[in-house]
């Protein structure tokens, strides 16, 4: 295709996949970050791949900064995924406010000010509240009760992206995933299940923080959501649930083991069940997306140890999430 797309936030899980995914079709990923680690980038794509992508530090705090470059790689679609996670905006609100909710601002108004035609943007299963465990799917139209400061900020971006519709007629798309689990996915409330597969390959006992079920979506799926929206649909301020597979988090860890046989027992899980409804109804994305990937989870739990493997072979897994 060789068109260009802005990231932000490229550095993290979902961005990795997105420039990774991005490469593999032949078009050109600019990634504006503030951080300057490419490592889960490189995970995916190695030291060749990583050469393909072009690195603009930059910080969406600052508007002048993000519409100089939206306007400098006139990009076909803005892909916005730079953002504070949950325990970083309870730790330092007012910085979360900041980069979640008037970053994402500077974000439309950089897409306003270059011309630029869809914004896609990473909201959250966050800005649901709990809710009783009674195996019903939640879907786009139940009323959003968030209990952390970062599901706030995502419903706040959620309403963002609404009025720059109905004032500014800029199309959007929010996209709501849950637990993402994957190769890059090393920091964040849901992180856990990821970091444990490291630990099982790597031969480390670990134990996940959180239990109960959970909607679990591989990395790749993710990505692959975000770039079908960033490539077309219909016009308007759009908001669709991404679902997996709704499992068990000792599910999960079962998974694990039948792929690492001798990690069996060293992998646990203990600690709350997470405060959001663990069944999102996805049905909506995929009637306005009928052709999206869908990994199953022990196909996903399979690949990401198959990757953590090769990297460790070749003395390139990062150990930074797990415990010292």
């Amino acid at each position: 295709m060789n068109d260009t797309y802005f990231v932000t936030g490229a550095l993290g899980c979902i961005g990795a996949w997105v420039v990774q995914q991005l490469v593999a079709r032949g078009d050109h990923p600019v990634v504006f970050d503030l951080g300057g680690d490419p490592r889960r980038i490189r995970a995916l794509l190695g030291a060749d791949g990583l050469a393909r992508v072009r690195f603009v530090r930059g910080d969406i705090t600052d508007l002048e900064a993000t519409k100089r470059e939206v306007a400098a790689c006139r990009p076909r679609a803005i892909v916005h995924l730079a953002g504070l996670q949950v325990p970083f905006c309870r730790q330092d609100p007012a910085l979360g406010a900041r980069v979640n909710v008037l970053g994402t601002i500077h974000v439309f108004e950089a897409a306003l000010a270059a011309g630029v035609a869809r914004v896609v943007y990473a909201s959250s299963a966050a800005v649901f509240g709990p809710s009783e465990d009674d195996g019903t799917a939640v879907t786009e139209q139940v009323a959003c009760a968030p209990v952390t400061h970062y599901g706030v900020y995502k419903q706040c971006n959620e309403g963002t992206a609404r009025i720059y519709w109905l004032e500014k007629k800029l199309t959007s798309v929010g996209l709501r995933p849950l637990t993402v689990y994957g190769v890059g996915r090393d920091q964040g409330m849901t992180s856990g299940p990821s970091t444990a597969m490291k630990a099982a390959v790597l031969g480390v006992p670990f134990k996940i923080g959180f239990t109960g079920p959970t909607d679990f979506v591989h990395a790749s799926d993710t990505a692959a959501a975000f770039l079908a929206c960033a490539d077309g649909g219909e016009p308007g301020a759009h908001l669709y649930n991404l679902h997996g597979d709704t499992v068990d988090v000792g599910d999960v860890v079962r998974a694990i083991e039948a792929e690492v046989p001798a990690a069996r027992g060293t992998i646990t899980c203990q600690g709350p069940r997470i405060p959001i409804p663990p069944q999102l109804d996805g049905a909506a994305i995929r009637a306005a997306y009928p052709n999206l990937p869908h990994t199953p989870l022990a196909a996903g739990v399979r690949a990401t140890i198959a990757r953590f493997r090769e990297l460790h072979a070749a003395g390139d897994l990062d150990r930074s999430d797990l415990p010292r």
